[in-house]
């Protein structure tokens, strides 16, 4: 990714200055940087044999493709210790094609009403006696792209199948195989979202510039949202998958991705990008893509988060506020003890040494100059 960004980020910008702006900049930058030796880096040790290397930092941003497993690896240690000894669901949920750019221009808005909307739908639908008729919590993850880089919100919520009672004095487990009826979440989940959306526009704060132009026309508006009505929100849920010793390795495919990876791409010519993806509409078949390299940036910066937005939510029992307190009243009704804790409380992340495999903690911080001084002397 970054080769690709060094070699076409002047015609990228110069294409496409209309809407980009310097939170792009900033992750644009931070691909380049990462790595290199412009943001200083460290000296490593082998603890047995004496090998000693100098690794460079990385950028820690969370659009880059190369920095995001340390940062899940540490976000999995933390959730170990709340898991609870039951199946898990997955549930996904996804808004039309249609909406999508209207959600472009609104990002933080309208991801921030998907998140609520999703939840919302999974604690109403719960809580209804005739389905599950107990109070759920679960985590949401956002994603907004499809496998080709395309424009395409969705939530990925992961949830223990099954919920605390409304008196909280017994657990409640699933009564049929799958968790929640779907026709009725999508039903359900379509309507908060548009109702949303309504609220937004009769208090103006829906952006409607360029092509959403004609959407200022509150008639035109409502025939908008009526053929969102008339259709059916797709809502994707899987069967329980699992307990805890399965949903950890579960969440990492989830919670800490980028558009896309670098072990996806495959080649780049210096004008064209090839990069796998996978067709799910004409079952699960893996395909390639290769477009100019400033439509593949553009794709991948199309989802670039508004700053300071929280992509991983908790809900229900699970919320920031209730955690502690109901996963202990969950953990007793379970009659289990906690999930063991991890194998080390030290999470910090050791490459290995290329001669004996031995562990290389840091032993020295080095700046840019530092860096730029070792490399001088290296080749003198």
């Amino acid at each position: 990714m970054a080769d690709i960004v060094r070699a076409t980020a002047g015609s990228f910008f110069e294409k496409h200055r209309s809407w980009l702006n310097g939170l792009h900049r900033k992750v644009l930058s931070a691909i380049v940087r990462c790595r290199t030796a412009a943001l200083g880096g460290h000296r490593d040790r082998c603890s047995r044999c004496g090998h000693q290397a100098i690794s460079y930092n990385s950028c820690r941003n969370r659009h880059c493709p190369k920095c995001q497993s340390n940062a899940r690896d540490k976000w999995l240690v933390a959730r170990q210790e709340e898991l609870l000894n039951v199946p898990y669901v997955h549930v996904v949920f996804t808004l039309p094609h249609q909406l999508a750019p209207l959600v472009f221009h609104n990002k933080k808005l309208l991801y921030s009403l998907l998140f609520r909307a999703s939840t919302a739908t999974l604690l109403e639908v719960a809580a209804d006696p005739e389905h599950l008729g107990a109070e759920i919590g679960g985590l949401t993850v956002l994603h907004t792209w499809g496998q080709n880089l395309l424009h395409h919100p969705h939530v990925h919520c992961v949830i223990p199948a099954g919920g605390l009672s409304a008196d909280r004095q017994r657990w409640v487990h699933l009564r049929y195989r799958f968790f929640l009826p779907v026709e009725i979440l999508s039903r359900v989940f379509r309507g908060k979202f548009l109702d949303g959306v309504k609220y937004l526009y009769r208090t103006g704060r829906l952006c409607l510039a360029g092509p959403l132009e004609p959407l200022k026309e509150e008639k035109t508006f409502q025939q908008f949202l009526r053929t969102l009505h008339r259709q059916d929100w797709v809502v994707y849920a899987k069967a329980p998958f699992g307990g805890p010793q399965h949903v950890l390795h579960y969440l990492a495919r989830y919670t800490h991705r980028v558009a896309i990876s670098n072990h996806r791409l495959l080649a780049f010519d210096g004008e064209r990008v090839t990069f796998r993806w996978k067709d799910y509409a004409h079952g699960d078949k893996q395909c390639t893509m290769t477009p100019l390299a400033t439509e593949f940036l553009r794709r991948f910066f199309l989802h670039v988060l508004p700053k300071g937005f929280v992509r991983i939510r908790y809900f229900g029992f699970l919320a920031n506020r209730f955690r502690a307190r109901c996963l202990s009243l969950c953990q007793q009704l379970l009659a289990n003890d906690r999930p063991p804790p991890s194998t080390s409380s030290d999470t910090t992340s050791y490459w290995h040494c290329p001669s004996c495999g031995a562990a290389m903690p840091v032993i020295h911080r080095l700046t840019a100059v530092e860096l730029l001084r070792c490399a001088y002397f290296d080749t003198s």
